[in-house]
């Protein structure tokens, strides 16, 4: 048992990693029933398509508008302390939307302010998380660390929790967001135990200055060469991407033709893929270039929006998003790892936050196109723009993904 635990989470990782890791892998289960909870609540409140489209966006918003100052707090302050008092700011939101919904007394509208709020503090908490890894783990165990938190995300947070979700909301809307709850008080308890080094404002540093702080972590960011790559792609293709998942919910009942469980399964069915990429990672990019990768990524995401829009099959749509795990997984991991590596201690914070809003910038855009054009043109039309749009983006990034190296 000892010889296994150290091939998964080895020693030289550190005990305060450990710790973290318990506690993201937690609050990912709790985030993945939410992911499920959260559309399908408002789908029973209302059947509009925009209404519906909106449980994306105010997942999707609060980044955008909150992301930057996020930032300037994670590197400004005790890092730990903003995640110990925002995951604390989502139990107090979570407690309050299960009264609401025990006591019948919830709306749309009440439900969307109650989402928009855990959002807003899961902005915070992701913020100053990310940063907690460089910090605990030499930068050579970067890519050993950020898969385990990714192996974590994909099982918990994609393969385990929507189905859970699904399956709790079916017994009573209040069980999701109840367990919700539980698990992330759980992860406060975990996170409470990581010990960090010195970090933040010292006595006698000059008067913080927000703006210029921000500006600092932008310049960084976009004279960085595979930095600023990575960041202005998943802002492009995140308009295209955000049209069609916003309409997902929709897109499960009315095209494939499942009911609230299904929607669960296609979240498990990517975080299969992710699994699978989990697997494939080591060996895929010994063999082809980042650039090249970066590239098949993208021609894979175009693909994806297409397939989609064509097919009513459950079974093909299915085999679709395992495909699209897969392709999310390791373009994930490929940009946090370059990220971390690159950035210094000081700015991990503001960079981070910067690619939050290129990530949440598109799909903030994309939301809104998504729910207008399911709209006026129905459920496939955002799809169909999705393909459309992501096919005219390959050809224009196509020489920019090879600018992405290896090395720092």
């Amino acid at each position: 048992m000892t010889t296994v635990v150290e091939r998964v989470l080895p020693a030289r990782l550190g005990t305060a990693f450990r710790w973290l890791l318990a506690s993201s892998w937690l609050t990912n289960l709790g985030d993945g029933i939410a992911a499920a909870a959260g559309p399908l609540l408002i789908a029973t409140l209302t059947r509009d398509p925009l209404m519906i489209s909106l449980a994306a966006l105010v997942s999707w918003a609060p980044p955008l508008l909150f992301g930057l100052y996020a930032g300037v707090l994670s590197d400004r302050h005790d890092r730990r302390t903003i995640v110990l008092v925002a995951n604390a700011v989502r139990v107090a939101v979570l407690a309050a939307l299960v009264v609401l919904m025990a006591t019948g007394a919830v709306t749309v509208v009440t439900a969307l302010i109650a989402l928009t709020l855990r959002s807003v503090a899961e902005v915070f908490a992701d913020n100053a998380t990310a940063t907690l890894t460089p910090m605990m783990v030499d930068k050579d165990d970067l890519v050993v660390a950020n898969a385990r938190l990714g192996t974590g995300f994909i099982t918990l947070n994609q393969l385990a929790g929507p189905p859970v979700g699904a399956a709790l909301f079916g017994l009573g809307m209040t069980w999701p967001f109840a367990g919700q709850l539980l698990l992330v008080l759980a992860g406060i308890v975990l996170v409470s135990r990581v010990t960090l080094p010195p970090h933040g404002r010292r006595a006698g540093d000059p008067r913080p200055d927000t703006v210029r702080e921000l500006l600092a972590g932008f310049r960084w960011t976009f004279r960085h060469t595979a930095v600023r790559t990575l960041v202005l792609t998943i802002l492009i293709f995140n308009f295209t991407f955000g049209a069609a998942w916003a309409v997902l919910v929709l897109y499960t009942r009315e095209r494939l033709g499942l009911g609230a469980i299904g929607f669960g399964v296609v979240a498990t069915i990517q975080g299969i893929g992710g699994l699978i990429g989990t697997g494939l990672y080591g060996v895929i990019t010994r063999r082809v270039s980042l650039g090249a990768l970066m590239r098949i990524g993208l021609v894979i995401e175009t693909l994806t929006h297409l397939g989609l829009a064509l097919t009513r099959s459950p079974w093909v749509a299915g085999g679709i998003f395992l495909v699209f795990g897969a392709h999310a997984f390791i373009w994930g991991t490929t940009s946090v790892t370059v990220r971390q590596r690159a950035v210094p201690s000081e700015l991990q914070g503001r960079v981070g936050s910067v690619n939050t809003i290129c990530v949440y910038g598109g799909l903030v855009v994309g939301s809104l196109i998504g729910g207008v054009l399911a709209t006026r043109f129905g459920v496939t039309a955002p799809f169909w723009f999705a393909f459309a749009g992501s096919a005219v983006f390959v050809v224009l990034l196509w020489r920019q993904l090879m600018l992405i190296a290896h090395d720092d």
